[in-house]
């Protein structure tokens, strides 16, 4: 049987790169592509694949809260979030989101066609330099808070597009919201997580991945 995938990275050569290496397997279909998070969930359920392989800095909606909205809304998808960061915080957030494979990029091509049949057959992958005691540490601490615990999906995807310049205006047209909902949300994020100012916001949304600008 033929495993499909679905593949979502803002840089279209790792999408191609992925796509040929996938398509050279006899047993491993792309069946599309993405190059933001809030495309990539619309696609997957239109096409409903069987293994999506998301980006965690995605512009729009970040990788990990792609995740999330696809565990929720078509829970056969396995998912993969593909990362440049192997810390504790986002693997644990990853799998928190529903994920069943984490990929670090430097070693997914070796790796990819791998992790895709091993999450269809119903089992979890980690790149091979997470090590086994690192990924039962994580799965330990499942119950542990990370600051972003406090904020609802509305208010992280609100926190994201903030950071990434969007006006309330803009955001409200994306989120279909009105302005003022959307001054709401921001004001209620910022207090709850204790920050005053923009600049200090994008920092703190840098440092938890939930954007791809550096």
């Amino acid at each position: 049987m033929t495993i499909t995938v679905f593949l979502a990275d803002d840089h279209a050569v790792v999408r191609d790169g992925l796509r040929f290496l996938l398509d050279a397997q006899p047993d491993i279909e792309v069946i599309g592509d993405a190059s933001n998070g809030r495309e990539a969930v619309q696609r997957v359920l239109e096409l409903e694949p069987d293994v999506v392989i998301l980006d965690i800095a995605m512009p729009e909606l970040n990788g990990i809260d792609a995740a999330a909205q696809i565990s929720e809304l078509y829970p056969p998808a396995r998912v993969i979030i593909l990362s440049m960061h192997s810390s504790s915080e986002h693997i644990f957030r990853a799998l928190q989101a529903g994920a069943r494979g984490y990929l670090v990029k430097e070693s997914a091509g070796l790796e990819v066609a791998e992790a895709v049949r091993t999450v269809a057959a119903g089992r979890r992958y980690m790149s091979q330099e997470i090590s086994d005691v690192m990924i039962e540490d994580y799965v330990r601490q499942r119950e542990v808070q990370s600051p972003l615990a406090s904020l609802s999906s509305r208010e992280r995807e609100i926190l994201q597009l903030v950071v990434e310049g969007k006006s309330s205006a803009e955001i409200a047209d994306i989120l279909y919201l009105s302005p003022k909902t959307v001054g709401t949300y921001r004001s209620r994020l910022m207090q709850k997580l204790g920050i005053n100012d923009l600049p200090t916001l994008i920092k703190f949304a840098i440092q938890h991945g939930l954007t791809p600008l550096e």
